[in-house]
């Protein structure tokens, strides 16, 4: 009887315990579930907000372009009642947009190949090569991301000025160039890093030179990294207003962000304010166009190295 006793009341916490600890374990299931669905709700609200931040003023402008004058005061909020393509049409002839922007093309390109091919060339050789001064140089450039640009506008005006570049195109080109180069230098080195050597050796084996080796193999490895850095660079090259508004005085070489300056500031309280956002929507777009094409190369080149 002893044994049967002690049989049930031994075995019966065994049977009990399980349900419990089941019951346990659901309801932890269920409380990081629910905290789960309340993060994500809160961080996609988040986003929508700040998504909606970002898009409604470049959403307004554009609408705006399209307006006339009485519109804008009068119904700021509401859809234009018909399209006036006349305010674009007005923009690039009478304010002079068609030259501004045909200048920033040309600095902007210019400047941006030149930024390209320097930086991964230096970024290549600091990545790939062991030689005596090759972490000084590497940290020169980073020191160079650092310096405040303010700092060097006197200086860097009479460098120009002394060299017979100011008020030129290629003069401003140069700059933008040392301009850009320390973050590109410094974004591609590390990008190089994480290209596998054993490529770059077997092309020595097979007798290439170091040339053909970079500008045949190692430069098309490197694509997402240079898609990346240089939409980077485009962008702030493209909004650049402090360098060329020191350096370029001369009215035919204005760029385009200028151009914007001096068309909201000419006009003073009788501005031609439809004008004035078809101006503004045509700067803008180009940035945005550029992004919206390499998206998905800007965010591949920006995880290629944790990937790897």
């Amino acid at each position: 009887m002893k044994t049967t006793d002690s049989t049930p009341s031994d075995t019966v916490p065994q049977h009990s315990g399980g349900p419990v600890r089941k019951e346990n374990a659901s309801g932890k299931e269920k409380r990081e579930k629910k905290e789960g669905t309340v993060l994500n709700v809160f961080s996609h609200g988040m986003l929508v907000l700040w998504a909606f931040m970002v898009v409604m003023p470049l959403v307004w402008a554009v609408m705006t372009s399209f307006k006339d004058d009485n519109a804008i005061f009068s119904s700021p909020w509401s859809l234009p009642d018909k399209l006036h393509f006349d305010n674009w049409a007005r923009a690039w002839t009478d304010a002079n947009m068609s030259d501004y922007f045909l200048n920033t093309i040309l600095v902007v390109g210019g400047s941006l190949v030149g930024t390209l091919v320097l930086g991964s060339m230096a970024a290549y050789v600091l990545a790939r090569f062991d030689f005596p001064g090759n972490r000084f140089i590497y940290y020169l450039f980073i020191g160079g991301m650092s310096f405040p640009i303010m700092l060097a506008l006197v200086p860097l005006f009479y460098v120009v000025n002394n060299m017979g570049l100011l008020n030129t195109i290629h003069g401003l080109i140069l700059v933008y160039i040392a301009y850009s180069l320390p973050f590109t230098v410094f974004f591609l080195t590390a990008f190089f890093r994480t290209l596998p050597a054993s490529v770059a050796e077997a092309a020595f084996v097979d007798g290439a030179s170091h040339s053909r080796t970079f500008f045949q193999i190692m430069l098309p490895m490197a694509k997402p990294g240079l898609i990346s850095v240089g939409i980077f660079n485009f962008l702030g090259q493209w909004n650049q207003y402090m360098l060329p508004t020191v350096l370029n005085t001369d009215p035919d070489k204005r760029v385009l962000t200028q151009g914007l300056v001096q068309l909201a500031a000419s006009q003073g309280y009788k501005g031609d304010w439809s004008g004035l956002f078809a101006g503004l929507v045509m700067a803008m777009l180009p940035v945005l166009v550029a992004y919206i094409v390499f998206q998905r190369q800007v965010v591949t080149g920006l995880t290629a190295g944790a990937l790897k």
